[in-house]
């Protein structure tokens, strides 16, 4: 017999570990499945890296995020946190049992699994997809992007002491790595960037500081308004841009050890697009109601940074989709949760007088 369960909640990310706690306190039968592990984005992330929001951004649940620091956590610090999560409230998660396909007949939704032990089938009424907005680099499609000493995932400073690396991209995640990769020790760090000028608004302060700092005092070298079109083992052919898309300009041929390609993250929007949700376009966002967060398809929703698709310039964040959240909720259960986001005295609590304002 398949196994039945009211709401299928895919990806134990932040937002689906809260929406998977807010049903589990009105009783609401529910089954949280992982493809991996439980805060999967983050553990790709290198050792001492910090989140760029503050702790209260990031609570979940009206459960606090306390480092001893009083500084924003770092991924394992968070890992620690989502882990306490889930034994706190004993979801009732399945990791490392990716999502096979969505189907959808008059008894509801069919999921097949693949579970290391073969597939695996379940039953469900509702489906929510917290998928996430990172399961990808974001790729250039340039010859030589797979070498081996080329890199999508920073992997931390230590592996570039002493060596020349070249830092591609011009938000908070490039900044992140060449500064680190500089005061660890690299022999020479440069930045290229498509654009004339890095954009100080988009990038954190304390980042955006400590890099014009280093840029005017020329210990990083800054090489804008270029893109690389080919990578070899020696040099990287940078094109000159107009508008920050490839011209007829000058070519340049720079000289380095290492690539860090920081150039964002893309979706993964196959499991939508399989179910039959209507995606829009480059970005493939889904179609949803903003009331319910229900999409064309009944019955099945998007919760947190999905809801984006392919995010070009990120507008949802942990801290942004609360109320999905809540909607969802709401819409599933007909009662409005509490004790969504930080805990209720702060700032950061989402309120449904919040969610209807919206």
């Amino acid at each position: 017999m398949i196994p039945y369960t009211e709401t299928a909640v895919i990806g134990a990310g932040p937002i689906g570990i809260e929406l998977a706690i807010a049903l589990q306190r009105l009783n609401h039968d529910t089954i949280l499945f992982e493809a991996t592990q439980v805060g999967d984005a983050f553990m790709r992330w290198p050792k001492e890296t910090r989140f760029f929001s503050s702790s209260e951004h990031l609570a979940l649940a009206g459960v606090p995020v306390q480092t001893i620091s009083q500084l924003a956590p770092t991924g394992d610090d968070y890992l620690a946190y989502l882990r306490m999560l889930v034994e706190m409230f004993d979801l009732n998660l399945h990791n490392y049992e990716p999502l096979q396909s969505i189907t959808k007949d008059d008894k509801g939704f069919l999921l097949r699994t693949q579970h290391r032990t073969g597939e695996q089938l379940y039953r469900c009424r509702h489906v929510v997809l917290a998928t996430g907005g990172m399961a990808g680099p974001r790729l250039l499609n340039i010859p030589g992007e797979n070498l081996p000493h080329v890199t999508h995932y920073f992997p931390g400073p230590h592996p570039y002491f002493r060596t020349r690396v070249l830092v591609v991209g011009g938000k908070n995640s490039a900044m992140e790595a060449a500064l680190r990769c500089w005061r660890s020790g690299a022999a020479h760090v440069a930045l290229s960037y498509r654009r004339p000028e890095l954009n100080f608004e988009r990038i954190k302060p304390h980042l955006s500081l400590d890099i014009g700092d280093r840029l005017r005092k020329g210990e990083i070298e800054f090489i804008p308004s270029t893109i690389p079109v080919e990578i070899t083992p020696t040099h990287v052919v940078l094109a000159e841009t107009a508008d920050g898309m490839v011209g007829n300009g000058r070519i340049l041929h720079h000289k380095t050890d290492f690539v860090i390609l920081a150039t964002g993250f893309r979706a993964d929007m196959s499991l939508f697009r399989n179910a039959g949700v209507t995606l829009q376009g480059p970005a493939e966002v889904p179609l949803y109601d903003e009331a319910t967060m229900e999409t064309n398809v009944p019955g099945l929703y998007v919760a947190g940074t999905a809801a984006g698709g392919t995010q070009e310039r990120f507008t949802h964040f942990i801290s942004t989709t609360h109320h999905h959240v809540i909607k969802i909720v709401r819409h599933i259960t007909g009662i409005t949760p509490q004790h969504i986001g930080s805990v209720p005295t702060r700032n950061n609590a989402v309120t449904y007088e919040e969610v209807k304002a919206n």
